[in-house]
């Protein structure tokens, strides 16, 4: 349901202000994010409309505003296409015969398990967090497990905990992760990164 308003404040060096609704209620909180894709930036005054949502503490948030008259398409549903879990169950087919062949040494399927189940742990954490306002763990963090070989599990935490799989810049960014990742995995089948697997190993 979409509500109409007038951003009644708006401090433009922060990107955030306040809407007064038309229907009177409490002021409702507005980051310059919540605007949909071609929004001109407000400047204050402007009539909108959103849709209320609220922040961890409950208070009422604006979300996918826009300038009255602006059409608003409806919004994805996110994790509707199935495209990644096949890439996903095709990559994880793919390490498996790898690991068997001897192209690498199995303790790399080990390495992928426990960095997907603490992956999919710290995701699990994060949205149980953003609900209870606790302290929050990074999104820095989240790329990194991703990175060292968790992205199968956060992927799977993307889709049946719903959580970051809206947000367009942390997509891009998991799934420059997840490129890194098998770009470096990949190198690792070659007889340079084999060796040097094998010199590491024998360190270890």
């Amino acid at each position: 349901m979409r509500h109409q308003g007038r951003i009644a404040a708006w401090k433009d060096d922060q990107g955030l202000g306040v809407i007064a609704p038309n229907a009177g209620g409490e002021p409702v909180f507005l980051h310059v994010k919540a605007f949909v894709d071609g929004s001109d930036r407000p400047v204050g005054g402007e009539l909108v409309t959103y849709e209320l949502t609220a922040d961890p503490k409950g208070r009422p948030r604006a979300a996918r505003v826009a300038h009255v008259g602006q059409r608003v398409s409806a919004p994805r549903r996110p994790g509707n296409s199935k495209l990644p879990v096949l890439l996903t169950l095709g990559f994880v087919a793919a390490l498996a015969a790898g690991g068997l062949a001897g192209r690498f040494p199995v303790v790399v399927l080990g390495l992928y398990a426990v960095a997907s189940v603490v992956a999919f742990c710290a995701y699990w954490w994060d949205k149980s967090a953003a609900r209870n306002g606790h302290w929050r763990t990074r999104e820095s963090t989240l790329h990194l497990f991703a990175l060292v070989g968790g992205w199968p599990g956060a992927l799977a935490a993307q889709r049946l905990l719903r959580h970051k799989s809206s947000k367009q810049e942390f997509q891009r960014v998991f799934w420059l992760t997840v490129f890194g990742n098998c770009v470096a995995l990949g190198w690792l089948t070659t007889d340079r990164g084999a060796a040097l697997l094998r010199s590491v190993m024998s360190l270890a």
